[in-house]
């Protein structure tokens, strides 16, 4: 309807008060049940560090980060695992050692140490490291199911450092209700 145009009569969807006090009812249970969400809603930061003996290694992590969990309190939400390094990163996988060094190995093929890359011209060495990042990914997102990790049979959190034997660091934050 434009504004200048003369007024024309339309059916309203508020033409009798059950209408009118449906609407009202349902646009308050909305805003109830939004406003309730959000005020159930709770997080949880800690901070994992590490300071690898090697310059490539993975640390089974699932343990400090189930810790992290339980001090929360969250009973159900999500958990994001995230390296705060553009030279690490964070997978979900089996610990397996025979897995852990075939991703290493794959990693290596991949990204191998050593070739002059771009970023070698800054004056840095770790090029590989930066695209080993990139390859394995540097966070996760993890369910919380009542209370707890709700992962896979075999499935580990893993810290993987790609240029190490420097303190580096993960965040842990845990978010839900």
């Amino acid at each position: 309807m434009c504004y200048n145009s003369p007024r024309t009569t339309h059916p309203s969807p508020f033409t009798n008060d059950l209408n009118q006090n449906l609407f009202a009812f349902l646009f308050h249970f909305e805003i109830y049940s939004l406003t309730l969400t959000m005020t159930r809603m709770k997080s949880h930061t800690e901070y994992l560090w590490f300071n690898t003996q090697r310059h490539r290694e993975y640390i089974n992590m699932t343990d400090r980060v189930r810790e992290a969990l339980e001090k929360s309190g969250i009973q159900e939400g999500m958990v994001l695992v995230s390296a705060m390094h553009i030279t690490a990163g964070v997978y979900v996988n089996d610990a397996e050692n025979g897995l852990i060094q075939d991703i290493d190995e794959m990693l290596q093929r991949l990204a191998p140490e050593g070739p002059p890359y771009q970023h070698h011209l800054t004056g840095e060495t770790n090029g590989d490291a930066h695209l080993k990042n990139l390859l394995i990914g540097h966070q996760v997102m993890l369910p919380v199911t009542k209370g707890k990790l709700d992962l896979g049979p075999w499935e580990q959190v893993y810290y993987a450092e790609f240029d190490g034997q420097r303190k580096k660091r993960v965040i842990v934050k845990v978010i839900g209700e």
